[in-house]
């Protein structure tokens, strides 16, 4: 159902169906879940490849944030001889750059 503008609306009404009206439908080729070698190595590429562009698209989107996070994790990273920080210093701006890049690029910003 739908209002004036053609938005869906829920009026609360529930419809059953029985099973035999379902047996126009065919069965899923794996049901079980259980998936060929190929498959699931040609999935793992295709979610790699969604995932790091989620992940840019959500640094993309806090272009200030993400950059002072990578600064962090590069001057942990790179900085020793120029700063002259301690160790703990230098693994504190490692961790909150790191930290930083991932809770940015999760999209929870």
């Amino acid at each position: 159902m739908g209002d004036a503008a053609g938005r869906r609306v829920h009026t609360g009404e529930i419809i059953t169906v029985p099973n035999d009206a379902c047996s126009d439908f065919e069965a899923a080729e794996n049901p079980d879940g259980n998936r060929s070698v190929g498959a699931a190595v040609a999935s793992l590429g295709e979610n790699g490849y969604w995932s790091l562009r989620t992940v840019g698209g959500s640094l993309a989107t806090h272009p200030f944030v993400s950059a002072v996070a990578l600064a962090f994790l590069v001057t942990g990273s790179f900085g020793e001889h120029v700063l002259g920080l301690s160790d703990a210093a230098l693994t504190g701006l490692v961790l909150a750059g790191a930290f930083g890049l991932a809770y940015i690029g999760s999209g929870r910003l």
